[in-house]
């Protein structure tokens, strides 16, 4: 009987070594996921500011083209 128990606590410990290398393997890969996702995020906003800024500058260019027709007029 005890050498039954010896046995199934010999391949247990490999066993545990295996199960918690898989869930660090799985955390790190979430982490980095995520680091990805919040640098994707931070593009997007940087995109955004981007194009927020160039349509505020198409539309001051427009309302200057209008006051010059309007002036020509």
């Amino acid at each position: 009987m005890t050498g039954a128990i010896a046995i199934v606590m010999v391949f247990s410990i490999p066993i545990i070594a295996i199960v918690t290398d898989h869930f660090q393997t799985q955390s790190k890969i979430k982490h980095k996921m995520i680091q990805d996702e919040l640098e994707l995020e931070k593009l997007k906003h940087q995109n955004y500011l981007i194009e927020t800024q160039k349509m505020r500058l198409e539309l001051e260019q427009m309302q200057l083209e209008g006051q010059k027709e309007k002036k020509i007029l």
